[in-house]
């Protein structure tokens, strides 16, 4: 499991490269918010064994990962000094029958937050892809204040708040109920109602499918940028559905580290999510007239 996604170095970089803070957690992953006053919101784990891990509900049975351990995921926010502001564990506040594992799922990691950000509200806002689950969690108390009506989202990525209170969510559609062929998507959803008030996909569906990864980012102009993650590709959609730019990494290159290599053979050209800004968000570029 660590060898496919873990991560361990939160730092804040000047455009030079100088390192001006870092944070280590080796138990860190996935995901790592850096607030504009120094404070870090990220995604960590924590071993759950015995009782506590066949709590778990669904998954293969007797994938545990070794000595029966379940890996729960936890959030913590830290100070610019590393200081342990507060913290969200998933062991305390997650109801094992209401959100379980999909069946072909692993049960050595419960429920992979696969991303987490902080609400205009306050409150945090994460991902939970092996449940199929967005939800949105009270700083105040730790409880879950809302989540996506099961069967809306299939082993989502990168949830986002938009100005309307809405959220607009990478839908990667692993497992999609009622659905033969897998296809990925954009969607909007409505806070209130939980349903889905706006989409995207491929006219021919399959033809866009990310099984894992992927974001999207909704743009000033109305307009959504979408990154296609492993197949490196990134493009912008219009409201209606239209493709109106569309980018290709063009460089490819293999894991070094053998056990990744081995878990991804290729050498892929993947981009775990991508952003768009305006030059006067970069001041350091240099622009021509």
């Amino acid at each position: 499991m660590w060898h496919k996604y873990r991560g361990g170095v939160m730092l804040h970089a000047a455009p030079d490269g100088t390192v001006l803070r870092e944070h280590r957690d080796p138990l860190q992953h996935h995901d790592a918010h850096h607030l504009d006053d120094g404070r870090i919101l990220y995604t960590a784990l924590e071993p759950l064994t015995g009782a506590d891990a066949a709590e778990v509900r669904g998954g293969v049975p007797g994938s545990e990962a070794e000595g029966g351990t379940v890996w729960a995921d936890t959030i913590k926010e830290v100070g610019p000094d590393g200081e342990l502001l507060w913290s969200w564990r998933a062991a305390d506040h997650l109801d094992r029958e209401a959100f379980p594992l999909h069946e072909a799922y692993a049960r050595e990691h419960w429920p992979l937050i696969n991303s987490v950000t902080p609400l205009r509200d306050g409150n945090v806002l994460a991902s939970l892809r092996s449940v199929s689950a967005v939800v949105v969690i009270s700083r105040a108390t730790g409880e879950i204040l809302w989540r996506s009506r099961p069967g809306t989202v299939s082993q989502q990525h990168a949830p986002t708040e938009l100005a309307d209170g809405r959220f607009l969510v990478f839908d990667n559609g692993v497992f999609r109920p009622g659905h033969d062929v897998p296809y990925s998507r954009v969607i909007e959803i409505d806070r209130t109602g939980g349903d889905i008030v706006w989409k995207y996909h491929d006219p021919a569906r399959e033809f866009f499918f990310a099984p894992f990864m992927g974001s999207a980012q909704r743009l000033p102009n109305g307009n959504t940028l979408v990154t296609d993650s492993p197949s490196g590709r990134l493009f912008e959609v219009t409201k209606d559905g239209y493709l109106c730019w569309e980018y290709v990494v063009p460089y490819f290159a293999g894991y070094g580290e053998s056990e990744v290599r081995g878990l991804f053979p290729s050498e892929p050209n993947a981009v775990f999510r991508a952003y768009r800004y305006t030059a006067a968000e970069i001041p350091w570029l240099e622009t021509t007239a």
